[in-house]
């Protein structure tokens, strides 16, 4: 059984101040301060009797007594970058595992859509995830189905002029940072790379007309985010292209991995 505990807390003078809103995160921002995110999952079995992996006040406490101090120390060194952070926050943790638990790995969000992640026994190695937007229009339609068909299946989605969505992808890269920078690679040229060879192509943009790679392709979000992976495969290194998911709507998404 895999558990996730989020917290969620700002860095800066607040540091050790009464906790008063958990949930927008603690310590609470002062003025204006980082605010970040840490993700951390556990495996383990649950109790037979409370049915819980562990108390995720444990997690809370472990995160609370260490990470925050922690980054609290870091963040404002001038060297710091998301790749050392997370690697700091893992190291620390690592030998300090909820009673009954393994950690699994460590996602820090330094903005609501640029996060950071390391797996447990895979210390050298860093994932960095971004996300990007893009508005466009489809009309899911295949030509080898009858028009009846293509209504059954596909209902208001067939529409003979299309429909839009608000596109979001994720785009996660993975590989070791260099011993120097202490950076996978540089966000704006992750940023620039997705933007020259996917999202420019995507976007405003009519999927069935506008884009020769979805010529007799049905703009499906499967297929969309299998046109994405292939515009941006190897074009990152030293880093490499680990997995893109693209969001059609806020409650469907579809994901490639490599």
């Amino acid at each position: 059984m895999r558990l996730m505990r989020e917290v969620r807390f700002s860095v800066g003078p607040s540091v050790g101040s009464p906790i008063t809103n958990s949930w927008g995160g603690w310590p609470t921002a002062s003025n204006v301060q980082p605010y970040l995110v840490l993700r951390s999952r556990v495996d383990g079995e649950p109790d037979p009797v409370t049915g819980v992996v562990c108390n995720i006040a444990a997690i809370d406490r472990l995160v609370r007594e260490r990470t925050i101090p922690l980054v609290s120390r870091l963040v404002h060194q001038p060297r710091v970058t998301g790749e050392t952070l997370i690697q700091a926050v893992a190291a620390d943790l690592r030998p300090h595992p909820p009673a009954g638990t393994q950690w699994i790995d460590w996602r820090l969000f330094v903005t609501p859509y640029l996060s950071y992640g390391l797996t447990r026994g895979a210390f050298t190695m860093i994932d960095v995830s971004q996300q990007f937007e893009f508005s466009a229009s489809h009309r899911l339609h295949c030509d080898g189905l009858s028009d009846e068909e293509n209504r059954s299946t596909f209902g208001k989605c067939n529409n003979p002029n299309g429909h839009g969505h608000n596109y979001v992808v994720e785009v996660t890269l993975t590989g070791e940072p260099d011993p120097l920078s202490g950076v996978l690679l540089p966000v704006d040229q992750f940023e620039h790379t997705v933007r020259k060879h996917a999202i420019e192509k995507l976007d405003h943009k009519h999927l069935n007309h506008d884009c020769p790679e979805f010529a007799g392709l049905n703009p499906s979000v499967e297929n969309i985010v299998r046109v994405v992976w292939r515009m941006l495969v190897d074009r990152f290194a030293p880093a490499v292209l680990k997995r893109v998911r693209v969001w059609e709507t806020p409650k469907t998404f579809a994901e490639c991995e490599g």
